[in-house]
């Protein structure tokens, strides 16, 4: 495990989950900004799928968020199938749950532990998939070259038809 990737990975996934809460900070790279900007233009657009989502997680998954977080993510990607676009969806479905969470009374710490799990996973079990892709440079790659395309680009539909996939994926993991 390349101790710099998850690390990495650690810094989006808790300014993320920060930013999902409301934490005003500055983002401590590109790649975390380009994923406040992503997953929240994601969370924009597909608001509704989102909150129901994490409405049916958190009935069904009892105390263990994070366990069944990681659950959730080997399911996403259970096809052998990982993209920027799951990526996103899994962040932005991660940011809402830890909002929602937050919003029932529950610490900034049990938040922050859903960021590890991500971590963990991206960084960990998913490592050679970002190593292939260039870790989070190619993400922010990833996310220039969509900010780039026009608003009805193929760049914007691609992102959106994986990141459908992924809240596809979440919905039928968590309503079965």
């Amino acid at each position: 495990m390349s101790p710099r990737l998850k690390s990495e990975t650690q810094a989006v996934a808790e300014d993320y989950i920060n930013y999902s809460l409301g934490i005003q900070q500055t983002p401590p790279s590109e790649p975390a900004q380009a994923m406040r900007h992503l997953a929240k233009k994601m969370e924009r657009q597909y608001h509704l799928k989102f909150q129901s989502l994490s409405e049916a997680f958190l009935s069904s998954c009892g105390t263990d968020t994070s366990a069944c977080l990681k659950k959730v993510m080997e399911e996403l990607v259970g096809d052998g199938t990982l993209n920027w676009g799951r990526v996103v969806s899994l962040f932005t479905f991660t940011g809402v749950l830890a909002s929602d969470l937050h919003s029932r009374g529950e610490s900034r710490e049990r938040c922050r532990r859903l960021a590890e799990t991500i971590a963990d996973y991206l960084g960990g079990e998913k490592q050679a998939w970002l190593k292939e892709n260039d870790g989070w440079e190619g993400f922010r790659r990833f996310s220039s070259c969509a900010a780039e395309m026009n608003q009805e680009s193929s760049m914007k539909t691609a992102l959106f038809a994986a990141a459908g996939v992924g809240i596809a994926g979440l919905t039928f993991l968590l309503v079965r």
